[in-house]
């Protein structure tokens, strides 16, 4: 059969259903109905000879024959879409566009202001739209297109994703300014003596700083749990509560700052997007241009 006989746009439905393993939601990534992915699925059977794809309970798992298939065809969509970018070159200055970015209220306050701030200065026809999508949603909306970037933690990790790390940051004990404990080194004992202000999207569970004190066979007195940190700087101010946070963050905040008197993990976050956006001119200029506004250089991207 000659390549001119063939819809090429049946290989982009094979890769999707490759990758989801799952025909609604491939439907949902490609924008169109089901019955449209089964009809093009149909189409490429025939085609090729082969089922491809075997219904199973854990979803439509490829056959032999589509295990060959999918290497070669995702590099020819790959090339292609290259050589189609390549003619699409991207100037920021004279751009009119939206960039859609998922950032949580850390990654917020801490990154967008910079981003902002270079738009309106450089780049006046692009604009900024923030989000925050469920971590399991944000791969399905970066396929899609619908998201250009995520700022997340590393627990964000997917094998269609690429990323980069923005930031590892130390946890402080941020108090307001004329606390009784503001002006010196916190001791362990001073920081058991204090309540909390404990930030979780979760309606319960610990986080890194409960999990560091019970490897010291300690806890914490939790006063206050709240979604967003936002809230805890207003709750922080009038009170003697005290927050455990990222040192970047309480940094922006009128507030004193000390060392926590233990080890902690450290807050990571990192920048993703979609392999198919890695050679995008408009997705890597966003890349280069946060990581160039935060002073990141020479990390290695991971795939």
């Amino acid at each position: 059969m000659k390549l001119s006989q063939v819809d090429l746009n049946l290989f982009v439905v094979f890769d999707t259903i490759y990758t989801e393993q799952n025909l609604t939601r491939t439907a949902e990534i490609l924008h169109i109905t089901q019955p449209a992915v089964s009809n093009a699925l149909n189409r490429l059977r025939e085609t090729v000879g082969d089922p491809l794809f075997v219904r199973t309970a854990k979803g439509m798992r490829p056959t032999p024959v589509a295990q060959n298939l999918i290497e070669p065809v995702r590099a020819a969509l790959r090339q292609f879409e290259s050589c189609l970018q390549s003619r699409d070159q991207f100037e920021p200055a004279s751009a009119n566009r939206v960039f859609r970015i998922n950032a949580g209220d850390i990654a917020e306050p801490m990154f967008l202001p910079a981003l902002a701030h270079h738009f309106e200065q450089h780049c006046p026809g692009l604009r900024l739209e923030v989000s925050f999508v469920d971590r399991n949603e944000a791969p399905l909306e970066m396929a899609a297109g619908n998201l250009d970037i995520a700022i997340d933690a590393p627990l964000l990790s997917h094998p269609e994703l690429n990323s980069i790390r923005l930031l590892r940051d130390d946890y402080v004990c941020a108090l307001r300014r004329d606390h009784p404990l503001a002006d010196a080194p916190l001791t362990l004992e001073q920081y058991l003596s204090l309540r909390h202000i404990h930030i979780s999207s979760r309606v319960r569970g610990p986080g890194h700083v409960d999990i560091a004190l019970r490897a010291l066979g300690q806890r914490r007195d939790i006063a206050v749990r709240l979604q967003h940190y936002v809230a805890a700087q207003a709750v922080i101010a009038a009170t003697d509560f005290a927050l455990s946070a990222p040192r970047g963050l309480v940094a922006q905040w009128d507030a004193a700052t000390l060392p926590l008197p233990f080890e902690t993990q450290q807050q990571e976050l990192n920048v993703f997007w979609h392999k198919s956006a890695e050679d995008d001119p408009a997705n890597r200029w966003l890349r280069e241009t946060l990581l160039g506004l935060i002073g990141v250089e020479h990390i290695a991207v991971s795939r």
